[in-house]
Order: structure tokens, then sequence, then C-alpha cells
């Protein structure tokens, strides 16, 4: 091969795709290297918990609620064709619990948290903020980086949670107060269909999506341009690949599960 065609080889979309992936799995192994010395400040892992979790409370309540209800009314829609409106508190735990409430919040948490992350970092790049911790010997990447992904990984578990709770609830509300299914078949369906594989399937769904947006957040932030438009093109790029990301890991995931 000549030079020219070795060149333009390297410059293509297959070889810069797979650069993009080392470089993400290397910084991954760059941050988990730091997690532990960044425990020694509880209060600032706490405040970055509160930063991607506590404030996307509300969002991911009220995103869970009308999930859970839409759920409910399509459920009813479709057991009525075949006799088994009963089994309603079935379909709605399910598929919040094992798809629904793991993907809707990590594209929540993407879109809210996840381009917060990038901003912040990705305007401490721009303003020479991490530069000026290199230069007084503090590694930006334990007083930054690995608080800020801790928080997302901590943070995803405990909202998909809340999702799937709050969710549950308004299927409910829907399935009970509106279309008049039985609340003791709603919940003893429930209780004996759903099983802990299911539960655990949407934690560990929650844990991967966790630890894959909170990365290409962190990671998009500290590789933005020092610019502004370079700090927008890093959001909006937090927001399309973790989207999509999550879908692709979603059906890994159900497909290893069954």
């Amino acid at each position: 091969m000549s030079g020219a065609a070795a060149t333009a080889d390297r410059t293509g979309p297959l070889f810069r795709s797979l650069a993009t992936i080392g470089a993400v799995v290397l910084f991954l192994g760059r941050v988990l290297g730091q997690c532990l010395p960044s425990l020694r400040a509880p209060r600032h892992l706490v405040q970055q918990v509160y930063n991607s979790g506590g404030r996307s409370l509300i969002l991911i309540m009220l995103c869970g609620l009308f999930v859970g209800m839409v759920l409910g009314l399509q459920g009813y829609d479709l057991l009525q064709r075949f006799g088994s409106e009963s089994a309603l508190g079935v379909a709605v735990a399910l598929g919040l619990i094992k798809e629904l409430g793991p993907v809707v919040t990590a594209l929540l948490f993407a879109g809210r948290a996840g381009t917060s992350l990038t901003s912040e970092i990705g305007l401490m790049r721009a303003t020479d903020q991490l530069a000026a911790m290199e230069m007084m010997a503090v590694d930006p990447v334990r007083r930054v980086v690995a608080p800020r992904f801790l928080g997302g990984v901590i943070a995803m578990p405990l909202l998909t949670a809340i999702f799937d709770i709050v969710g549950l609830f308004g299927g409910h509300v829907v399935g009970v107060g509106l279309m008049g299914v039985e609340t003791g078949s709603f919940w003893s369906q429930m209780q004996s269909a759903v099983e802990m594989r299911d539960i655990n399937e949407g934690l560990i769904k929650s844990v991967v999506f966790g630890v894959a947006c909170s990365l290409l957040a962190v990671y998009q932030g500290f590789h933005a341009e020092p610019t502004a438009s370079g700090v927008g093109l890093a959001t909006t790029r937090t927001v399309v690949v973790s989207a999509v990301l999550t879908l692709i890991l979603d059906y890994m995931l159900t497909a290893f599960f069954l």
C-alpha cells in the first residue's frame, strides 16, 4: 500500500471509530483508577450524586407517571381482547422493570444530567481551569472527572427504581381507577408473576447504562475543544451517542438474559 493510500485509510471513518473506541476505553481505565482516591472526599461525591440524580428527580417522576399510565391504557386494551384484564398489573410491572424503566431513565439522564456534566467539564476546559490544575500538580481526572462519573453511576439505579415505582402507581391509577380492574388481582398477580431475576435484569441494565452514559458525558466534556462551539458540539454528541448506545446495549443485554 502506498503512503497516500495508508494515510487515507487512517483517516477513514472505520479507523476513526476504532480510534475513538480505544480512546474511550483507555479513558475509562484512567477514571476507574482514580475512583478509589476520589472517595476520600465523600462530601464532594454526595454533591455529584445530588447534581446527577436529585436535580433529575422531578423529571424522572413526571415521565415515570405518564409512562405507567400509558402502559396501563395500552395493556388494558390488549389484554381485554383475550379476556385477561386481571393480568394488567403483570404487564405493567414487567414492562417497567425489565425494559422501559432502565431505558427511558437512561435517555432522560443523558438529556438532563449528561449534558450538564459535559457542558460543565467542557467549560472548565475552555476557561483553562483543567490546565491550571495540572500546573498545580492536581490531577483533574481525580478532582473533577472521577467524582462526577461515580455520581452518575450511583444515581442511575436510584432514578430507575423511582421511575419504576411511580410508573406502577400510574398503571394502578389507570387500570384500577379508570378501567375498573380489581385492586386485589392487579397487585396479587403482579407479586406472583414478577420474580427476582426480573428485578435483577432491570438493576443490571440500569448500572450498565449509568456507566455508559456517565462515561460518555465526562469523556466528551474532558476532550471538548476549548471554544463555545466545541462545548456545544460535545454536548450534542453526548446526547446522541448516549441514546444510540443505550438502545444497542439494551438489545444486547435483553438477548443475554433471554
